[in-house]
């Protein structure tokens, strides 16, 4: 499976063997039977390389990659040598960026994925046990590097911590309206 990074490392211990392959590389190793699945951005890049061409089945949800977010790493030591408006510029951007993107995405994903549908592309929701691997997975590797990278463990305990809370308040908040408007929405 074509598969980057992290969740890479995930699947591995499901037994998927991840490939680093170039976005543009896929739709030919598809194509050729050179992998059997692939995992990119979501139904807008998707449509855009033709996958649903060479890979009719589309699973959801990518649950190696919750949300579209944007990362910019600056070395903490030159970051402390610049001016107080560079860094203040610097994090405006970098918060634009983020927004922009992920503002975009959720406007062109809807529609990509009626086409994608309309053209051939067949849904399937990952089923509870696969979720459940997955996740178990997950929580394998990230106790395993955390057990050997201090620092790794610090911002995964940070993360978790902020994980429950935020999902304790989109429970409340965003589920629970999303779930609303899903069952109400009008049958197009």
């Amino acid at each position: 499976m074509r598969i980057g990074g992290w969740a890479g490392k995930t699947v591995a211990k499901l037994g998927v063997i991840p490939q680093q392959i170039p976005g543009g590389d896929i739709y030919p190793a598809l194509e050729k039977g050179t992998i059997d699945a692939a995992e990119w951005v979501g139904p807008y890049d998707d449509e855009k390389l033709g996958f649903y061409k060479v890979a009719r089945n589309y699973y959801y949800p990518g649950w190696w990659e919750g949300g579209t977010a944007l990362h910019f790493f600056v070395n903490v030591d030159k970051w402390n040598t610049l001016p107080k408006t560079y860094k203040a510029l610097i994090t405006a951007a970098a918060g634009s960026a983020n927004l922009d993107v992920q503002a975009k995405y959720d406007a062109r994903n809807p529609q990509a994925l009626k086409r994608l549908v309309a053209n051939g592309a067949v849904l399937h929701g990952f089923s509870q046990e696969i979720m459940e691997a997955c996740l178990k997975a997950s929580t394998e590797v990230n106790a395993e590097t955390s057990a050997s990278n201090p620092d790794y463990k610090k911002i995964w305990e940070s993360q978790q911590a902020f994980r429950n809370d935020e999902n304790l308040w989109w429970q409340v908040a965003e589920y629970s309206f999303e779930t609303f408007m899903i069952r109400t929405r009008p049958k197009a």
